[in-house]
């Protein structure tokens, strides 16, 4: 850091509630809470805040007092996988060629959008879905903007930034995609990004820490998993391939002040052991990072030194 950088900033660690789905809302906000986690990403779903049963507004409400309670920032995350459909994962999307099932995903966003405002979420989590059978690029390019207006709209009056996920496999899988995405639309103010490190591990051409740099003036949320070259599959840390605290210092020195969410849907199975391993993970090292870089503040020791950044500890 040279005498005119503004110093690093303290990464704030969250989890996604994707990966607590047996447990509770309460509850799972609590044990967060209690692990010393400073937010949550909230996945609207059928047992997390199902955005599409009565009495959303509230159930916003009793949410948003308990996250207050707790001392807990948010960030809403879209990413259900059968919220709109029983029988299609993540379907509809916006990408769909039935107009009408099209426009239920705009609704589910927009809808995400005032859950965000009410709550205070930093951002809201979306992506662009997988390309239909016997659809072009671009037409499928084209139902996307057209699709994401409405939604930029309703972000812009919320004053809550849209972070859209590049995701193995969709139509907008990447950085070079987001690009796309936000030149076609005009680059709107509330659009941004969220910038999934095990993504960057599996398929971009930069490293994971050149990935950070390369996205930071558009970053809005963070999520974090370990993962392996050419393989989308979401590990618990130490069990992949990412050498961590070069991507931490990278993110630190961004000055982003979101959240970065442990993203590990696949493992609710023992949810609550995956959360209690991870935060110290993380803050290891986070505390790594600062180490090698001077004028870092430091990072507050875990309560679980036993998990580290070398090697495997998954529980």
């Amino acid at each position: 850091m040279t005498a005119h950088e503004p110093p690093a900033l303290p990464l704030r660690f969250g989890y996604g509630t994707n990966g607590l789905t047996d447990l509770r809302l309460d509850d799972a906000l609590g044990l967060l809470a209690d692990l010393g986690y400073d937010g949550v990403g909230l996945t609207l779903d059928h047992m997390h805040l199902d955005p599409l049963a009565p009495d959303l507004a509230a159930r916003t409400r009793h949410v948003a007092r308990r996250l207050d309670e707790l001392g807990l920032g948010v960030t809403v995350e879209t990413g259900a996988r059968y919220v709109l459909d029983p029988r299609r994962k993540h379907g509809p999307s916006l990408l769909d060629p039935d107009p009408d099932d099209r426009a239920r995903r705009v609704g589910l966003l927009v809808r995400a959008v005032r859950v965000a405002a009410d709550l205070g979420a930093h951002a809201v989590h979306c992506f662009s879905g997988t390309v239909p059978d016997a659809t072009d690029e671009d037409t499928a390019w084209k139902r996307l903007t057209d699709a994401f207006e409405p939604v930029l709209d309703a972000a812009s009056e919320a004053g809550v930034p849209l972070a859209v996920e590049p995701e193995p496999g969709h139509l907008l899988a990447t950085l070079a995609d987001f690009h796309h995405l936000r030149r076609a639309l005009g680059d709107p103010e509330p659009l941004g990004l969220t910038l999934d490190i095990g993504h960057c591990q599996c398929l971009e051409p930069l490293a994971p820490a050149d990935c950070v740099r390369e996205a930071a003036p558009w970053l809005r949320h963070v999520q974090i998993e370990d993962m392996r070259r050419g393989v989308h599959e979401h590990l618990p840390f130490g069990d992949g391939e990412i050498d961590f605290p070069p991507v931490l210092a990278a993110l630190a020195a961004t000055g982003y002040r979101g959240l970065t969410v442990v993203e590990l849907p696949r493992h609710s199975h023992a949810g609550p052991r995956f959360a209690a391993h991870s935060l110290p993970y993380l803050r290891r090292a986070a505390r790594l990072a600062a180490e090698r870089t001077p004028g870092t503040p430091p990072v507050p020791a875990p309560g679980d030194p036993s998990a580290t950044p070398e090697g495997s500890s998954t529980p």
